[in-house]
């Protein structure tokens, strides 16, 4: 059954928009389906007195949306306009009121119209609008809202609705346990990794009654694409400044929006230049590369958070000869622009339910300081500025390369494939070493657990890519386990060799890049 709006106005003033509004309301697709209008004009000729007749529909309504201009209108005997009398007759019945004032300037109002205001404004949000257009569009929103809180309605984000096919058996109990230990560690988080699947799902706002939401999927899911099929993230590498063949490397990555960010960040990092310093200031030798690490992870974990996952279009990541774009489907808030990007602005997630936990393990920050930290570290490190555009319905975040490798194919000046590629394809005696496998050399100036190397590596638990590059190095002899006598101990740690100290300061063995 459709729901009655009284719109209420003064007579004559407000004529043309009174009939924009109900026009406008009785032929939206969605409004239409729920509301009908009454306007007093449309009442036909009764034996009846005009006030009573009015006053008896307010009391038949749902909604009261009153239209408040600079005339007061007729007055009674008592000096009150129908306006008013309508107005506190839908207040002492409860109704749902809705005050939309035009103008802004309240001088030239009808002193009475002025006290109507304020009486309005004393007890609910009263909007202003100077056209029909602008009044149509506020009552929309105002009377969408209405939809909602009363149930009529459901207008939950894509992140906080259920995922139709998924249940608690297809997310996986180690990946939530492995997300509350980080957060705990990284936040202080309240539960820690004992706590129930459905507890620590239902303190992260993960559950829509019982089953699952598509946050909850794309966070612990075991197999998440087999639910969103394009939350995958593409990852394609170029010789010149253009998409064009051939290809040198293109992967398709799965997992949950964790795994998504570490295998899109290890791909970009394994294919730009690194340089490998002294050990003049730590133990450990630096390892600088073309564009500070954190910058390329800002830019991936924004597509990934901030990305429409309603859309078919995938996030894709791509690194040109001369700058890496990072493309991910949907555009900013409308109070957002390109250009105020640059400045001090509200943090606006898309996906609310997904930035939450990569905020707690500490992906991302919840002031709105994440673009402007890859600005600065752009400018620190002498880059160009980032760029950052919104094209066919896409946001696309651009990090230029040093000037010193534009126009040169990145494969050659060190560009490699990730640790898999390598060890199936270089002998361990002149093993070339990936990105990886240079951090990991460079850590281990000191002995350290795979604990240990994981999160300075900064992955949540361990890949596919890690055991690889660790077997490769103990292969070639690089590197050697503490207690070689009991390979699975719970204290076993790795070592730095002879050899590996020789490869790790480029005296020994095969060129690193």
């Amino acid at each position: 059954m459709k729901q009655t709006i009284f719109i209420s106005s003064v007579q004559k003033e407000l004529a043309e928009e009174r009939r924009a509004l109900k026009s406008y309301i009785l032929g939206d697709a969605l409004l239409g389906r729920f509301f009908d209008v009454f306007l007093f004009e449309d009442m036909p000729a009764a034996d009846r007195r005009a006030d009573k007749v009015y006053l008896d529909q307010v009391d038949r309504c749902d909604v009261y949306l009153g239209l408040l201009g600079n005339e007061y209108g007729y007055e009674d005997a008592q000096g009150v306009s129908p306006t008013e009398r309508e107005f506190d007759r839908a207040t002492a019945a409860g109704k749902q009121r809705l005050i939309f004032v035009k103008g802004e300037n309240d001088a030239a109002r009808h002193p009475k119209m002025q006290a109507l205001v304020r009486k309005a404004g004393g007890q609910l949000i009263r909007r202003r609008f100077s056209n029909p257009s602008e009044l149509t569009a506020l009552a929309y929103s105002s009377l969408v809202e209405h939809l909602v809180n009363a149930g009529t309605v459901r207008t939950r984000p894509f992140d906080a609705a259920a995922c139709p096919e998924a249940t608690l058996d297809d997310l996986s109990r180690q990946k939530v346990q492995e997300f509350l230990a980080r957060a705990q560690a990284e936040r202080n988080y309240p539960l820690g990794p004992r706590t129930p699947t459905p507890k620590a799902l239902a303190h992260l706002n993960l559950l829509d009654g019982e089953k699952p939401t598509h946050a909850a999927v794309l966070l612990f899911g075991k197999q998440p694409q087999r639910f969103l099929l394009t939350s995958e993230v593409k990852c394609l590498q170029f010789h010149g400044n253009t998409v064009a063949k051939p290809i040198p490397d293109y992967r398709i990555f799965k997992g949950t929006v964790f795994e998504l960010v570490d295998q899109a960040l290890g791909f970009v990092m394994s294919k730009i230049a690194a340089s490998v310093g002294t050990r003049a200031e730590s133990s450990q030798a630096p390892v600088t590369y073309e564009f500070p690490r954190a910058a390329v992870a800002e830019a991936i974990v924004n597509a990934v958070a901030h990305r429409d996952y309603a859309s078919n279009a995938s996030v894709q990541v791509m690194l040109f000869a001369d700058r890496l774009e990072v493309w991910n489907p949907g555009e900013l808030p409308p109070s957002l622009t390109p250009a105020s990007l640059r400045l001090p602005h509200a943090s606006i997630p898309r996906n609310p339910l997904l930035a939450e936990p990569l905020f707690l393990t500490r992906h991302i920050e919840k002031a709105g300081t994440g673009i402007l930290d890859m600005i600065g570290l752009c400018k620190a490190a002498k880059l160009q500025p980032p760029e950052f555009r919104q094209e066919m319905g896409q946001f696309i975040q651009t990090l230029w390369r040093p000037k010193t490798v534009m126009g040169t194919s990145s494969g050659q000046h060190g560009g490699v494939h990730d640790g898999v590629h390598d060890v199936a394809h270089d002998g361990v005696h002149d093993l070339h070493l990936t990105e990886l496998m240079r951090r990991i050399l460079a850590m281990l100036t000191t002995p350290a657990s795979t604990p240990e190397l994981l999160k300075t590596l900064g992955y949540p638990r361990r890949t596919r890519n890690y055991s690889a590059a660790m077997k490769a190095l103990l292969d070639a002899e690089m590197i050697a386990m503490t207690r070689p006598d009991a390979p699975r101990s719970k204290n076993q740690e790795y070592r730095l060799t002879d050899k590996g100290r020789e490869r790790l300061s480029g005296r020994g063995g095969a060129k690193s890049t």
